[in-house]
């Protein structure tokens, strides 16, 4: 080892995220040999989440997929023969091509989503690429699109409060959001304004590791926070909490709202989500007068019937009490509406052919069994950067999709998941170290850079290069279809937007991540005096004549076909589908209500087939109440099922006060052939009421011990 030739390099994250965190990729001889944080960058401090903290691990797994594969057995069966590159592409652009002839290019269908958030490599990176060819449209909306429709048409495309601005807030709260497994690094900047004296409050429907940690959790019943925030607006303007010059200089609608709000007591919210009216005052009393107050909002707030308007409820309190006037005031969604990406040219929508329809992800399983979309039937699917067999709802239907034998599969992946056993072909991607790229961030206001300093094992390619591969096999001639990853990156931002000054892609590779220049955390107050990037330059309490839409970079860039309902103008509380409040009679059969959030060791499925990142999760598990548990004779430890008329799953029973009677917590991401179900098995498909976003938390269950 005297001798071995030792190097570092400039890496990114690539994991569906918002801390996108700076890396330091170091390399022996060759070989990723170890990975940390990049102790130079503001967010990311010489820190790692316990999931990437053995990044090179993953790297070289022994289950990796390294050459392309064709499937010998039977669907599912996991087997298969190596077969060459020329092989795989000649076969897929063969049976593409006669897919094509006989029942158009609709008939293809592209699946993807952020298992890779690079500009290059990740969720649109096969866009440009399918709508050349005029496949399907997939609306892609697992996490925050909701969040995202409701976002826009309220505050517009804004960053918000910097992330790093919450060290100067006095109360912060933490709305359906586990930071400390999902947004950890957010998080130590919330504990540190916590240390100055902050009050951090978190909202959310059981005692997660972040609630634990908190000043103050209130646990409103799933489904409900809408309600609550409507109180909280009821309390601020019947109190006369307000700040009625940033009101009136500033928002659109407050007589609307105010007239709405007036029957929204706390009253009515306690009967609703089962906190006191008290404790619903108190909150709103605190929040209106201590300023800065921020809120942090998790997509988590969606993932129900009326996820949207709890969004739209909750993203109009900062300017109801002029939270917006201070730094470190106001709310944070999503900071990516700042980032100077250039989604057209990335995605290519001008080569979509008119009237090419859509179907949304989440509904996979109907699309490829019983509600198939109008038009040309599926007969072939390119999956990558997704592993919809865990990730989507109504699991059941997804598989029996794929069991079918007409429907050709193409999976690129790192290893044989849940969906790609189902493929037809295998290519072998390459990982974080083995390409180019640069690493979308939706949860700061850095650019992040990420160096190839590894070759990829075996026979393992970059996703862009298997898009450029196919590309040439079917002729297309369009310059995008030929630039390297570094030329993707020179045109996939626009360097000389105004956020961009200073920095080019030759700094980034020096530096490994630039600041976007829209000031500091010390200095940035976005809103002080409105500027909202909205119609009318306010926040809009009333949104009048909004219709229903996925904003585009979910949806390859496609304006056709968005759903395009009238939307309620003002915000509400929308009940769930599915509670015991709500449909007593499917109650009546499954009286459990569930919430599955993300695993504390799993990045959505990835991690989830590795030894030793399943032990430091543990094993798949059911949180559920004693009182629960008693009334079913479930002791802890005890092997449980969970379901209801979509699917079952199992798991090992947890007994814990950490969820309220009538609810049950089990956790995103278990491999579905390493376990009996996952947690999807039950969800439903049914779309929430803006930005066609999961209903994720919206499902009754009931739970038995097996036998």
């Amino acid at each position: 080892m005297a001798n071995a030739v030792k190097t570092t390099h400039h890496g990114g994250c690539p994991h569906d995220c918002p801390d996108t965190c700076s890396m330091v990729f170091e390399v022996t001889d060759g070989k990723l040999t170890g990975v940390k944080g990049n102790a130079e960058h503001p967010m990311t401090r010489g820190g790692l989440c316990v999931k990437l903290k053995d990044y090179e691990k993953r790297h070289y797994h022994p289950d990796r997929l390294l050459y392309p594969m064709r499937r010998t057995g039977p669907k599912g069966s996991k087997q298969f023969t190596r077969i060459s590159w020329d092989e795989a592409l000649d076969e897929i652009v063969s049976r593409w091509q006669a897919i094509i002839a006989e029942h158009g290019p609709q008939a293809i269908v592209p699946y993807s989503y952020l298992g890779n958030q690079g500009l290059v490599h990740g969720l649109n990176g096969g866009d440009a690429f399918f709508n050349r060819m005029g496949a399907t449209v997939t609306e892609r909306t697992f996490c925050g699109e909701g969040s995202s429709t409701a976002w826009l048409l309220t505050v517009g495309p804004t960053a918000g409060v910097d992330p790093e601005s919450f060290i100067h807030a006095k109360y912060i709260i933490i709305w359906a959001c586990n930071s400390v497994s999902t947004n950890l690094h957010h998080w130590h900047i919330v504990k540190e304004a916590q240390k100055k004296g902050a009050k951090v409050v978190v909202i959310d429907a059981y005692a997660s590791k972040t609630a634990k940690e908190a000043d103050w959790h209130i646990a409103p019943k799933p489904g409900t926070d809408g309600a609550l925030a409507m109180a909280m607006i009821h309390t601020i303007i019947e109190e006369g909490l307000l700040d009625q010059d940033y009101v009136d200089n500033y928002t659109v609608g407050f007589d609307e709202l105010k007239e709405r709000a007036q029957t929204r007591t706390p009253e009515w919210a306690e009967t609703i989500t089962g906190i006191p009216a008290a404790t619903i005052r108190t909150l709103a009393r605190e929040y209106a007068s201590t300023q800065p107050a921020a809120i942090r909002l998790g997509v988590a707030l969606e993932r129900h019937k009326g996820g949207g308007q709890t969004i739209r409820a909750v993203s109009c309190l900062p300017a109801l009490t002029g939270a917006w006037r201070y730094v470190g005031g106001g709310a944070l969604q999503f900071p990516v509406w700042e980032h100077p990406y250039k989604f057209d040219v990335i995605c290519r929508p001008d080569l979509i052919p008119e009237g090419t329809r859509v179907i949304n992800a989440l509904q996979l399983g109907r699309a490829l069994t019983d509600q198939p979309p109008a038009g040309a039937p599926i007969k072939a699917m390119m999956c990558w950067n997704a592993n919809p067999v865990t990730q989507a709802p109504e699991t059941d239907k997804i598989v029996q999709g794929l069991l079918n034998e007409d429907l050709f599969l193409v999976s690129a992946e790192h290893f044989i998941s849940d969906t790609a056993a189902y493929a037809d072909i295998l290519l072998p991607a390459a990982m974080g170290a083995e390409m180019e790229d640069m690493i979308l961030s939706w949860g700061h206001l850095y650019l992040t850079y990420n160096a190839k300093c590894v070759e990829a094992p075996g026979e393992a390619i970059p996703n862009n290069e298997i898009f450029r591969r196919l590309a040439a096999r079917l002729g297309y001639q369009e310059e995008n279809f030929r630039w390297s990853d570094s030329e993707c990156l020179e045109n996939y931002v626009d360097w000389n937007a105004p956020a961009c000054e200073g920095i080019d892609l030759a700094y980034l590779r020096e530096h490994g991540f630039a600041r976007l220049k829209v000031g500091t955390k010390d200095d940035r107050a976005p809103h002080k005096s409105g500027n909202f990037p909205t119609p009318s330059g306010k926040c809009q309490l009333k949104a009048e004549g909004a219709t229903n839409f996925v904003a585009g970079p979910f949806r390859q860039m496609y304006d056709g076909f968005q759903s395009g309902e009238l939307l309620d103008p003002l915000p509400d509380y929308v009940p769930s589908r599915e509670t015991p409040a709500t449909n007593p009679e499917l109650a009546k059969k499954f009286p459990l209500s569930i919430v599955s959030p993300k695993s504390h060791g799993f990045l959505n499925s990835c991690y989830a087939n590795m030894a030793q990142k399943i032990q430091g999760q543990g094993e798949q598990f059911v949180l559920v109440n004693a009182l629960d548990a008693d009334e079913r004779g479930i002791k802890h430890g005890d092997k449980v099922r969970v379901f209801n008329d979509r699917g079952a799953f199992e798991g090992d029973a947890r007994i814990t006060a950490d969820v309220n009677p009538g609810l049950i917590v089990a956790t995103l991401g278990y491999w579905r052939q390493l376990n009996t179900g996952t947690v999807n098995s039950i969800s439903s498909a049914e779309l929430v009421n803006m930005g066609n976003a999961p209903s994720f938390s919206d499902n009754l269950v009931q739970l038995e011990a097996v036998a």
